[in-house]
């Protein structure tokens, strides 16, 4: 589980228990790559008690392409708004704060629980001989975090995929939620729209109601319905008795793109509803009104708007093609008379060139309106490879091999979008908007660069690492 140096009960050691037990947590998967499959949860799942299997907790799970963690943010925060509930979010990744992660009623879990629980997680896989991952062991404090507050409604975002994602060790949902379906992670999901469904749609469960947003392939996703003997298959049409057919809508043949934020929050509403018919006593307060303000929140970073002085700052974490995409639009529509300048850094896994022409569509082909950034973060794109990957950012763009730190292209990005009435925006990997957001000024709970370092700065093989995942379907049920 980790080296002598790393053990955070190191005598020479003088930072913080919290400090040291998540910089161990992001070390976990140094030493052996990355295995998506369900053995190691389902062993810890069952050593702490099952909590997620608990018949007085309602848990919601959700998966999807994108949209998925705005739709469990809108979910958590309506029902919330009842006084009698304690509601359990599982979100990733986080933006400043490895404690976003995981929430009841809006606050994160405090650093002290983070040093109370995750030893005992960590006692569990050495006793019991579970070599546990990152994302693994995460899941199994946020589900010990959620008993010990006393949850009793949990909204559950998958990490990655569905079918063999640590969260799907729940049994029993309240409710399955498949937001969207696009390409993503293709080496380990599959390389087509209908691979990367049946993936995402391995957290049906039998007997369980099944929402599905508009923008995926319902004969796949039926399909897998069937074959688990899953419950009702909704659409959000269907719930509010506006039923259109369930044919597949390719977002480039659609006119004009619609808000992905109101489609998010159309999905959450649906959710919202059903959840209300399968658990009136529960659910008996949830009005439409707190349906309304509740599913009206937009996450972190999602098209979040800011002001700088006189300057307009968009903070968006477009991370793939089709994100990238929509989010050109929407700065297009949302500010059709205005000029933009973007900071841009993108995961490694993503494809570079799409991300980069979309961007250079919105500024005209005007590289020097574009400044380059590269996170500290094993999964951030070098700048040399978003250079191979599209040549024209080499003749203008603003970058610096030399100095890669993301405050000073903000600082500077900043600048010349106040001399030039510009809007500016940060967008692109998630790795990089903590410390775009420090030096945009944001006040928030931020780990420290000893938790940091350990996180990603020079490790290749930490965190949410993807590049050296293998599928393990050893255990999968439907092989069995």
């Amino acid at each position: 589980m980790g080296t002598d140096e790393l053990t955070p009960s190191s005598p020479t050691n003088t930072h913080s228990g919290y400090e040291k037990w998540v910089r161990r947590l992001y070390a976990t998967n140094m030493f052996h790559p990355v295995k998506l499959g369900l053995t190691n949860m389902r062993k810890l799942h069952q050593l702490l008690g099952n909590p997620m299997d608990d018949p007085d907790r309602v848990v919601v799970h959700v998966a999807g392409t994108n949209g998925k963690g705005s739709v469990c943010l809108k979910i958590a925060n309506a029902l919330q708004l009842q006084s009698s509930n304690k509601v359990g979010l599982f979100c990733s990744p986080h933006v400043s704060s490895f404690r976003e992660r995981m929430q009841v009623n809006g606050e994160m879990i405090t650093e002290e629980e983070v040093v109370e629980l995750l030893p005992h997680i960590y006692d569990l896989c050495i006793q019991h001989d579970i070599p546990a991952t990152f994302f693994e062991i995460t899941t199994a404090l946020a589900f010990s975090f959620y008993a010990k507050r006393g949850a009793n409604v949990v909204v559950l975002e998958t990490g990655l995929g569905g079918r063999l994602d640590a969260t799907n060790v729940i049994n029993n949902p309240a409710l399955t939620v498949i937001t969207s379906i696009g390409l993503e992670h293709t080496r380990i999901l599959g390389d087509t729209i209908e691979l990367i469904a049946r993936e995402k749609g391995g957290i049906i469960k039998p007997g369980r109601p099944v929402l599905v947003g508009p923008h995926c392939p319902h004969e796949v996703l039926q399909q897998c319905a069937k074959e688990k003997g899953g419950g009702p298959y909704y659409v959000p049409s269907l719930v509010f008795g506006t039923l259109q057919d369930f044919a597949f809508k390719d977002k480039s043949d659609e006119e004009e793109i619609m808000d992905y934020d109101l489609e998010n929050q159309h999905i959450a509403k649906a959710s919202l509803v059903l959840l209300k018919k399968s658990h009136p006593s529960i659910m008996a307060d949830l009005t439409t009104e707190i349906i309304d303000a509740g599913t009206s929140v937009r996450p972190p970073c999602r098209f979040e708007q800011i002001q700088s002085g006189d300057t307009t700052v968009i903070l968006d974490v477009a991370h793939n093609p089709p994100a990238m995409e929509y989010l050109v639009r929407k700065l297009e529509t949302t500010y059709p008379d205005s000029s933009f300048r973007f900071v841009a850094g993108m995961s490694s896994d993503k494809d570079l060139k799409q991300c980069a022409s979309a961007l250079l569509s919105v500024v005209n082909r005007d590289v020097s309106r574009i400044h380059l950034v590269e996170a500290a973060h094993p999964r951030a794109a070098r700048l040399e490879a978003i250079l191979d990957a599209e040549t024209h950012l080499k003749a203008g763009a603003h970058y610096d091999l030399d100095d890669r730190s993301i405050t000073r292209q903000v600082d500077n990005a900043l600048s010349l979008a106040k001399e030039n009435s510009d809007i500016l925006v940060v967008c692109g990997s998630v790795f990089l908007m903590a410390e775009a957001r420090e030096a945009l000024g944001f006040q928030e709970p931020r780990d420290s660069e000893y938790i940091a370092e350990m996180a990603g700065a020079g490790i290749r093989h930490s965190q949410e690492n993807f590049g050296n995942t293998i599928m393990d379907d050893s255990d999968d049920e439907e092989k069995k």
